[in-house]
């Protein structure tokens, strides 16, 4: 980046840096929490609504509702993952921020002014159904293996199944509904709650961020104009193309800047630490681990970028996000280990985010495609390149 785009680009990300640590942080031992151990609706729109007057709500998508590149909004939205609760406060956090770059994108002028806005403008938080219940045959990483089905009555839509692990749902004022009809998948806009979607559980889970948890739901008889599918029936698994590589791809600006802010902490303890007549930073063993953090740390921004580079130049970047996140997912698990495990005891406490952001990041390999899934699909690729190779070598 150079120009003018860079500096606004940086003048924004060190506004939400400050933001973050000097104002988000203090609330990360905030008791307002739900039984599930995710920050409470009170404390979200709190910090929303900080975040709204300091100027850096929703910081990847300017004033006039064009969205940052890629390769901005990495920076940005690494420095709004300093803190677990960074993303929530900022507006940048998952789902919604990839389900605003979706509407974005693909949504009709209505689409965008219903449910785009209150999105933007934090007012609303959304949820993205199309994993299914793994015992009732449904789609995980698999999404062809869809149960939810939709068909037309009248000038509505009538979809009926299940849905699991549904981040947010509970809570959620907008739903994006992945069903197949005849034609194929198909995507809708819902509002939430309706009492259509039932909420049969929210499980506990290793990962403790994201408010509403990861919900299973029913889907029973929900109605659903026409005019708020996405596009046309049958075009629901090419609009979740778009969603997908970005999306993937925050994963992994946010959990980068979360791993700095722990290997911070890490450090801090590591030069404070005494143990066998000197620091833990003296320690061979204890710093080598240190250096190994700024190894992963440095390659992972710098495979983020690449892949951000790829998708600003409109290409789908299926590859490149998967190998993206795979090296990311992996690097950043092994920073928030060593981090653990320089700390010790405290290291495992929650008088800091270190073993928070060790959970988290543990999620992190599994969700938006755990990593042997990436690795299957990068090498099928493998194969196909390399028949196609043949294949031009045997022509005449």
């Amino acid at each position: 980046m150079s120009g003018i785009g860079a500096e606004r680009t940086r003048a924004i990300a060190a506004k939400v840096e400050a933001f973050v640590r000097d104002v988000v942080v203090p609330y990360e031992h905030d008791p307002r929490r739900d039984h599930h151990d995710c920050p409470s609706e009170e404390l979200v729109a709190e910090l929303k609504e900080r975040a709204r007057e300091a100027g850096v709500l929703t910081p990847h998508i300017l004033d006039d509702g064009s969205h940052l590149t890629q390769r901005e909004t990495a920076i940005i939205l690494a420095k709004s993952g300093l803190s677990p609760l960074g993303p929530l406060a900022c507006n940048t956090a998952a789902p919604d921020e990839g389900n605003m770059y979706l509407l974005g994108k693909v949504g009709s002028a209505d689409i965008k002014e219903r449910f785009l806005k209150p999105l933007v403008e934090g007012k609303a938080r959304s949820a993205f159904f199309m994993t299914e219940p793994a015992a009732e045959g449904g789609a995980g990483s698999d999404p062809s293996m869809m149960q939810t089905t939709c068909h037309q009555d009248g000038n509505h839509w009538v979809i009926n199944g299940r849905k699991a692990f549904i981040t947010g749902a509970d809570g959620a004022g907008i739903g994006i509904v992945m069903a197949k009809s005849q034609e194929g998948a198909c995507m809708f806009l819902v509002d939430l709650p309706d009492p259509a979607i039932r909420i049969d559980h929210v499980p506990n889970t290793i990962d403790s961020s994201m408010p509403g948890g990861h919900a299973v739901v029913t889907i029973d008889n929900l109605r659903v104009p026409a005019d708020q599918m996405l596009g046309h029936a049958g075009e629901g698994f090419q609009y979740a193309q778009v969603r997908l590589s970005p999306a993937r791809l925050s994963h992994c600006m946010r959990w980068h800047g979360a791993c700095v802010r722990a290997n911070e902490i890490a450090t801090d303890y590591a030069n404070r630490r005494m143990a066998f007549g000197k620091t833990l930073i003296d320690h061979e063993g204890v710093g080598f681990m240190l250096a190994e953090n700024l190894i992963d740390l440095k390659q992972a921004e710098l495979m983020i970028d690449w892949c951000a580079d790829v998708l600003d130049t409109g290409s789908l970047g299926t590859a490149e996000s998967s190998i993206t996140k795979v090296a990311v997912s992996e690097a950043l698990m092994r920073v928030a280990d060593r981090c653990v495990q320089v700390m010790g005891g405290a290291g495992v406490t929650n008088d800091t985010i270190v073993e928070q952001v060790y959970r988290e990041i543990r999620a992190f390999r599994i969700y938006d495609g755990p990593t042997e899934v990436h690795k299957w699909s990068l090498a099928k690729k493998i194969k196909r390149d390399w028949k196609a190779a043949q294949a031009q070598k045997d022509k005449p």
